[in-house]
């Protein structure tokens, strides 16, 4: 590997051929601060756009500053970070960003978590020479869509939301627009979130350093609810959420808080807490059965059948080919999400067995994501009005609720999910991580086909934090070749080839967000750390190794539910229940040139 080597601070350094100033002085430990400078594994260095520049460094030799996050680092190259040339520049930039930004921190919900606000603290200002008109709260209204909430009078174009979506999720729904002062990022001709390709994915909100963007809070309605004696409140929890939350409380990322977390949710008074974990062993079998469907279908010979059969767990990757590939949205499962898959059967078979009527039952979960606001209003979800889920957290809101109700979540004894609805598997925490839906599908199709047991449990070949991967599973002498993507630009990728006639595979998962759930948008914020990322993945895994019962077809719960209720899988009554379809959602814009 060429190498070069410069001087920065009087110090000397020897660092890889490409690297910027900014990272090789953080290898120093020197801190050079950035507002629109953020890692993310597979983002082009050269694609960032080195806005915001308060991280403007001295270069001898040149005239003018440099923004050290898009300078690569020269041979012999000698730089100051700390002169008073550059202080007095890094101020500059941050008084006038300040000067057009609003000062409501009080109520902003990233106060406390927001980089300008820190960068202002960092700086020490207490005043501002540059004063004016104040253009940019007369120019844009708050937007609240499903997800997420837009308020593009905090926008201060660093652009991170802007790169995250068209390059790393190839969605294409943000973009500079205006000049000057009225300069944010938005949408094409600033349309609602709803009219846009946007899939509510919530990458962008995770990286906004600001309030500009931030999650739909439904904490407000969940706690009344909770107060409203008229209703029975029960709440889901998803997999990787046990695996995230307990970093809002200082613990170490990675650490598995799942009986704490259930403690944490009885003990803010719902009536019953169970686990998404348990839905998403219903959600295998119902899969698992149309993959073996498909599949048994094609090798008798038709060739009409829709293959590779594709996950549907993930609702921003749902939205996605709505929005991006309609005309292939016969190749989904029609299996719904786990968490709808869980608001239909708790509003229907477990409000049969406590005698409560649909209308008076609220159903919340708890997501690692903000698609999942979206995916409870979407229509083919409510029966007569009323949704299967009626309010779906984050994460984060979770972990806000448990401190404003004054419970000390380090502390909680370790409790027990609700029965029926809380006995899971080792299959289905894995949901929370990329490659996981289709392992767990595998362990159970592989004993449903081959009518032998499984002669390992754990398929490391379909693990994994790279992009896109594949892998053939030898199924007592059928191959199965699967597709595993995360990130929607991976998922693009595979589309295409699956346009194009280049795909081979009979089977493949798709999460939108990267690293799958674990990374969704509605997790603690981490900043592109991926030792966070890899963290929580180990974790996962770890909390399947954990579960008594590993494979989703073993679990007495689920077959008790087909026995009782359901029938069979993929039969008459689970198809009303856990089943749904697709729609073409491209739109075009219309727009008047004579105005």
């Amino acid at each position: 590997m060429d190498t070069i080597k410069l001087t920065i601070d009087n110090r000397e350094i020897e660092v890889p051929k490409g690297t910027t100033i900014l990272n090789a002085a953080k290898q120093m430990g020197i801190s050079i601060p950035t507002l629109c400078h953020f890692e993310f594994k597979g983002m082009d260095v050269h694609n960032r756009p080195g806005g915001c520049r308060l991280c403007v460094v001295e270069v001898a030799g040149r005239r003018n500053l440099a923004p050290a996050c898009v300078t690569e680092c020269m041979p012999d190259m000698v730089v100051r970070t700390n002169s008073m040339r550059v202080i007095n520049a890094r101020r500059t930039v941050l008084e006038l960003m300040l000067s057009d930004h609003p000062n409501d921190c009080l109520q902003c919900a990233k106060s406390g978590k927001c980089e300008l606000q820190a960068l202002a603290i960092r700086f020490g200002i207490r005043s501002n020479p540059f004063v004016g008109p104040d253009h940019a709260q007369s120019s844009y209204q708050i937007e609240v869509s499903p997800s997420i909430i837009r308020d593009m009078n905090k926008c201060v174009m660093c652009r991170r939301c802007e790169m995250m979506c068209n390059e790393m999720q190839t969605v294409g729904a943000l973009s500079a627009i205006e000049r000057g002062f009225p300069a944010v990022v938005s949408t094409a001709f600033n349309q609602h979130l709803d009219h846009s390709p946007c899939t509510f994915c919530g990458q962008c909100v995770a990286v906004c350093p600001v309030g500009a963007l931030t999650e739909v809070d439904n904490t407000a309605k969940v706690i009344r609810a909770i107060v409203d004696p008229s209703k029975k409140t029960v709440v889901q929890v998803a997999p990787a959420v046990r695996v995230a939350l307990g970093e809002e409380f200082g613990m170490k990322p990675g650490s598995i808080v799942t009986g704490k977390l259930t403690a944490a949710l009885k003990a803010l008074g719902f009536d019953y807490v169970f686990d998404t974990d348990w839905s998403a062993d219903l959600t295998i079998m119902e899969e698992g059965t149309e993959l073996i469907g498909r599949l048994t279908k094609y090798l008798g010979g038709d060739k009409s059948v829709p293959l590779p059969i594709l996950t549907s767990c993930c609702p921003a990757w749902v939205n996605f080919f709505e929005h991006q590939f309609p005309e292939m949205r016969d190749l989904p499962s029609t299996a719904k999400s786990p968490q709808q898959m869980f608001g239909a059967i708790a509003k229907s078979y477990f409000a049969e067995k406590i005698n409560c009527k649909r209308e008076d039952m609220v159903c919340v979960s708890v997501m690692p994501c903000l698609a999942k606001k979206y995916e409870c209003g979407r229509d083919e979800f409510k029966v007569n009005g009323n949704p299967d889920v009626d309010f779906s957290i984050t994460t984060r809101e979770l972990a806000a609720l448990i401190k404003q109700a004054n419970i000390d979540f380090t502390k909680l004894p370790d409790e027990e999910f609700d029965s029926p609805l809380g006995e899971s598997t080792g299959a289905a925490v894995i949901f929370g991580t990329t490659g996981g839906v289709i392992e767990a599908a595998v362990r159970t199709a592989y004993e449903v086909i081959t009518k032998k047991p499984l002669p390992k449990i754990d398929f490391e070949e379909l693990r994994g934090l790279e992009g896109v991967r594949s892998a053939t599973i030898d199924v007592d002498g059928l191959p199965l070749n699967i597709g595993i993507a995360h990130g929607l630009k991976n998922a693009r990728k595979l589309l295409e080839d699956i346009k194009a006639g280049k795909c081979n595979f009979h089977a493949i998962e798709i999460m939108a967000c990267p690293g799958g759930c674990i990374d969704g948008g509605g997790q603690p914020l981490h900043h592109g750390n991926g030792d966070i990322i890899k963290a929580r993945w180990e974790a996962i895994y770890q909390a399947d190794k954990n579960m008594p019962i590993r494979k989703s077809h073993e679990n007495p719960s689920i077959q008790t539910i087909y026995k009782e209720y359901l029938g069979e899988p993929c039969g008459h009554k689970s198809h009303e229940l856990l089943h749904t379809h697709y729609f073409d959602r491209q739109t075009t814009v219309e727009v008047d040139l004579n105005k």
